[in-house]
């Protein structure tokens, strides 16, 4: 009985075994996305089209709406307006993918084409070990050490004053937000990258360079070019990180639903926000409210259509790269 357990299985065997387990995997997420579907349906329904993604009204105050209707609303409890909270999300995710792409791609080039082997072998173990850092610990840091710094150092008196009968300036914003989810996403994008970059061969660039080519612009003709799928697939994941952080933002956004005005100049970077998902983890509380419930719903499977997006565009956007990809 021992020797048949530890004997190696068939291939038809194994090929049925692995496609049920691919075909469970697929049917699990198809039941999760129509549960949140059914649950988030009163939300949709009582809002028009998708005009609840708009502006209008304080959601505060709608919120506080839902949850006074307790478990059996009227159409009007329903009444949802979540334009700054899409406004937030957005905002963030732009700009700190935005800023962790361009580190990520020159940190790459250079630890795999222009650092020391003993600092390449150091700083790839490095860099994988900070994109597993839980994001608590990286929300920690930013309410403990950014927040105070950027509050009391960096917000003039004047900036406060100027605000505080609209909001308060305490630190906790957009640039804390930004900066922090910049931290989190950069690693994922350097160790993909970096892999990416090391499996271009070697005589593709010293082909180019033999040609005449400066080495720099080598690089950044041959071996980066090469490697465009893999950035695009690491912008996408990055991208995807972002939206669906929730616990780092609600820490150190300042947990207000407010859409930072460029019109206030300089100070927007301080404003607080909320996100999508920080939202989520804020109000799950109030989920006894039968139209607060359906509304977080709401929030959850624009996310999930979000990352349809994501996978879907990467996809596309990779189709005319990969006759520059390389072959294993």
């Amino acid at each position: 009985m021992r020797s048949r357990l530890l004997s190696p299985w068939p291939d038809r065997r194994a090929e049925r075994t692995l496609g049920a387990v691919s075909l469970l995997i697929g049917v699990a997420v198809i039941a999760m996305i129509a549960f949140v579907a059914v649950q988030a349906w009163p939300t949709l329904s009582h809002n028009a089209g998708i005009a609840w993604l708009g502006s209008g009204g304080k959601l505060e105050r709608q919120v506080e709406a839902m949850n006074n209707a307790g478990t059996a609303p009227s159409a009007a409890a329903y009444h949802l307006r979540a334009w700054p909270l899409v406004y937030g999300t957005l905002l963030t995710t732009v700009l700190a993918v935005g800023f962790g792409l361009i580190i990520a791609i020159l940190s790459s080039i250079f630890i795999v084409e222009l650092a020391h082997d003993r600092l390449r072998s150091i700083a790839v173990p490095v860099i994988r070990l900070l994109a597993s850092v839980p994001s608590v610990v990286y929300g920690l840091l930013g309410i403990l050490v950014l927040v105070p710094f950027v509050g009391n150092h960096i917000i003039t008196s004047s900036e406060k004053a100027k605000h505080a009968g609209e909001l308060q300036l305490t630190g906790q914003g957009l640039l804390v937000t930004v900066v922090i989810l910049t931290l989190m996403v950069t690693p994922i994008m350097v160790a993909l990258i970096c892999q990416a970059l090391q499996s271009v061969p070697n005589a593709w660039r010293e082909g180019a360079i033999a040609l005449g080519v400066n080495p720099v612009r080598a690089i950044l003709a041959v071996t980066l070019r090469a490697a465009r799928p893999a950035i695009v697939a690491a912008a996408v994941l990055a991208t995807a990180r972002a939206l669906g952080e929730s616990i780092m933002v609600a820490m150190v956004s300042g947990g207000v639903s407010f859409a930072p005005r460029p019109s206030d100049g300089f100070a927007a970077i301080f404003e607080p926000l909320r996100t999508l998902a920080s939202f989520i983890v804020s109000f799950q509380e109030g989920t006894g409210a039968t139209a607060l419930k359906s509304s977080l719903y709401a929030f959850a499977l624009l996310l999930l259509f979000s990352a349809l997006v994501l996978s879907i565009g990467g996809y596309l956007i990779k189709l005319p790269l990969r006759r520059h990809q390389v072959k294993g």
